[in-house]
């Protein structure tokens, strides 16, 4: 509101939700409620509710959209935009810190872990038995740089 009456006018339907409340047996928690001051030219006028002053905030989110003192969407623009710009960075992050030998070796071990029989044996036991080269002799034989 920009008029001391407006102001007024919210203080007053503020007292009376504050009184329908306890007659009602009901509490408001109080801690979560907050003023907007909408606009430049908001008085900033404090309201109260019951005996407590109620906090401004710059912002507020309202049926997932978040709200600011100046009803731009730049703050929900950059919101919006944080977590999906974040997925690419986390799938970089878990496929370049694995080499394509890494890689290559894992999907060895879960394919001989297939072989039936097999699946009890370590990992090496199960190359030797499937006639497989182990993981330190492709590294000696230089095999990975072939792929």
């Amino acid at each position: 509101m920009d008029t001391s009456e407006g102001c007024a006018a919210i203080q007053c339907d503020l007292d009376r939700l504050e009184s329908w409340a306890e007659r009602n047996l009901m509490k408001f928690n109080k801690d979560k409620c907050r003023v907007l001051h909408l606009g430049r030219n908001s008085p900033m006028h404090q309201y109260r509710f019951g005996a407590d002053l109620l906090e401004s905030s710059s912002a507020e989110r309202d049926i997932g959209l978040l709200v600011d003192d100046r009803l731009t969407m730049s703050q929900q623009h950059a919101l919006a935009a944080k977590k999906p710009n974040g997925i690419p960075g986390c799938i970089k992050k878990t496929v370049a810190s694995r080499s394509r030998e890494e890689l290559l070796e894992r999907v060895q071990r879960r394919a001989t872990r297939m072989v039936r029989g097999l699946e009890h044996l370590s990992y090496e036991e199960r190359l030797r038995e499937l006639g497989l080269v182990q993981p330190e002799e492709k590294a000696e034989r230089g095999l990975y740089k072939c792929l």
